[in-house]
């Protein structure tokens, strides 16, 4: 049974494809964080991120009346927010060498020791995934980070569910010497 907010979502869908720009507004406001957050985390640049999730909705805006099934359009933003943040480091990475920065949104000025703690475990993490290839970080981004299944990233990717599981198990296997210092 498909869950309140994906019913919701693909009523949406249905209805920014009928013209109606409240469930246009509506599903942008909803999704736009989550897809801003899996370019941010593959392209491991805050700005490169909104600038790829603003490309991204208006080649999803534009192509939201040929989606034939509103339930699939979770994998289907993904894949475009994937395709397009791919596109963005292939450009920067001809135009100079890449570095990796750490992400900037998780500062807080009066943080207890454990949440100091854990924030700079996360920004490890993260610092570690930004060393995988872009298909790796890609995919272990959108099953850890956005919780998508298997099933969900196998559609955003228009591979086979078995190759989405042997390419999580090599980028895991990728990610565990940059996770040696790391603690849990």
């Amino acid at each position: 049974m498909a869950s309140p907010d994906r019913v919701a979502d693909e009523w949406l869908v249905l209805a920014a494809q009928d013209g109606r720009a409240e469930a246009r507004d509506r599903l942008v406001d909803r999704w736009h964080a989550r897809l801003w957050r899996h370019a941010r985390n593959v392209t491991g640049n805050a700005e490169a991120a909104r600038d790829v999730t603003q490309e991204a909705w208006v080649g999803i805006l534009k192509r939201l009346h040929r989606l034939d099934d509103p339930a699939a359009f979770p994998a289907w933003a993904y894949r475009i927010v994937n395709h397009k943040s791919v596109d963005w480091i292939r450009k920067e990475s001809r135009n100079r060498k890449r570095s990796a920065p750490l992400p900037d949104d998780l500062a807080a000025a009066n943080e207890s020791a454990a949440a100091e703690e854990t924030r700079d475990r996360v920004q490890q993490v993260l610092a570690a995934l930004q060393q995988l290839p872009v298909e790796q970080r890609a995919l272990l981004s959108m099953h850890y980070l956005d919780d998508l299944s298997t099933i969900e990233i196998a559609a955003a990717l228009n591979i086979p569910r078995g190759t989405v599981k042997s390419r999580m198990h090599t980028a895991r296997q990728n990610l565990k010497p940059f996770l040696e210092g790391v603690q849990s």
